[in-house]
């Protein structure tokens, strides 16, 4: 059985975030994962508080307010200033990543308020450079350019809806489709735009449709390898602010944060298995001692002196219902808080109601390790962080991937901590 200083489970945000920070300061890390984690479905952008009940403007002073109302919420363990850390060091590990010098603007002072690919306003407070010049704060009118082999982008509808929000905005469509394909997605155009030829043909059809004052939207397929190099070479080509606007999975700017993160934690000799799933784990004293695990059709044992547990919330599959609606977290098998009684309200109708369910999760100290009904911690040396926390909800606060990013930077902050008193104490023992 091998041995690791931590195994991370989860390779979303959460996970590869508390992996590469721990690697980075010398720990032998493992992550173990089913898949390539929830990035490929994201944004790629970090809404750290969009919404609190009301839309939010400045998210670092509203956090303080929302953890003095709800001292439940998983951004009660990081606070403002672990948050405003979390998202420096990421900005500063993308700016240094294989994709650079591709880079993220904003923080957690103020929001930008971006367009969706349905028209309506985001609020958002980093966010990739290629997708700043969309601030819709800003009163210049806007062109959105779509190509009508890509379906998952309709210009002419997120011009409409923006339109009757007061922004002035059109839509164009091209008929460029890359390499002839009969059917491209989102990945496919990406890969076309990291070719210098696609992006000429692109701005000589767009350049002759724009006018004096727009700025150039298009979705959020700028290149997949050299996104900083396609949109410059457009902005300067087309003589304006051009801008990437979100589009359905596959993302390509959450495929840009995930293929960051992996080569930056590979780089500082940190291990992914994917096709892994956790089964459960062995105990001694208050500790894990070992996970067991499946790879395919076979078995295997992973030691570790810490565990973090990433592994996602309901949506992901790292909390499950059975059909009496009994949750269970589905890794280590630990407690689940906050999810209605039998015959209890559960939904409401409403989308951005408070609904009874979304708070459920893992019950966590201040320490981040998991407790019980009663609030006695479980295991010294496992750690929770991301969506699998109970007690935040963010698809209506819209800070799903702060609470990931701020929880999973905590967790590793935690063991590092740990571990260094640890060692102190031992060698205090040995003199």
């Amino acid at each position: 059985m091998s041995h690791h200083d931590v195994v991370v489970v989860g390779t979303g945000l959460a996970g590869l975030t508390a992996a590469v920070r721990l690697a980075e300061d010398g720990a032998r890390v493992l992550v173990l994962a089913k898949g390539v984690g929830a990035t490929h479905l994201s944004a790629g952008t970090i809404d750290v508080l969009g919404y609190a009940p009301e839309r939010v403007d400045r998210p670092a002073e509203a956090l303080g307010a929302l953890v003095d109302a709800r001292p439940g919420h998983p951004y009660a363990l990081v606070g403002a200033g672990g948050v405003a850390a979390a998202v420096d060091w990421f900005k500063a590990r993308i700016a240094a990543g294989p994709l650079a010098p591709y880079a993220y603007a904003g923080g957690v002072e103020e929001n930008l308020l971006l367009p969706t690919a349905v028209g309506v306003a985001r609020p958002s407070a980093v966010v990739p450079e290629t997708m700043a010049g969309g601030d819709l704060r800003r009163d210049a009118a806007i062109c959105i350019v779509g190509f009508r082999a890509l379906k998952d982008f309709h210009p002419a509808l997120a011009a409409d809806m923006l339109t009757r929000a007061g922004v002035r905005a059109r839509g164009v469509e091209l008929d460029l489709v890359p390499e002839g394909r009969v059917d491209v997605n989102a990945l496919g155009f990406a890969r076309a735009f990291d070719a210098p030829a696609f992006r000429a043909e692109v701005k000589a059809q767009v350049v002759a449709q724009l006018g004096v004052e727009e700025r150039a939207a298009f979705p959020a397929v700028l290149g997949i390898a050299d996104p900083h190099g396609a949109w410059t070479e457009l902005e300067h080509g087309l003589g304006r602010a051009v801008f990437e606007i979100p589009t359905l999975p596959p993302s390509v700017p959450g495929m840009r944060v995930h293929k960051s993160l992996h080569e930056t934690l590979r780089r500082a000799g940190g291990r992914v298995i994917l096709n892994a799933v956790v089964t459960g784990a062995e105990h001694r004293g208050g500790h894990v001692s070992a996970l067991r695990i499946r790879v395919g059709l076979r078995e295997e044992r992973r030691g570790a002196d810490w565990v973090v547990l990433a592994t996602g919330g309901l949506a992901s599959g790292g909390i499950e219902l059975d059909s009496r609606w009994k949750a269970r977290e589905t890794a280590l098998g630990l407690p689940v808080t906050g999810v209605p009684e039998p015959g209890a309200e559960r939904f409401r109708p409403g989308y951005f109601e408070d609904h009874p369910m979304a708070r459920a999760g893992v019950a966590v100290d201040h320490g981040l390790r998991p407790v019980d009904g009663g609030g006695e911690r479980l295991y010294e040396n496992v750690l929770v962080a991301g969506a699998t926390l109970a007690g935040a909800e963010p698809w209506r606060e819209k800070c799903g991937d702060g609470l990931s990013l701020s929880t999973g930077y905590r967790a590793a902050e935690l063991v590092l901590a740990a571990s260094t008193a640890a060692g102190a104490a031992a060698g205090v023992a040995g003199s």
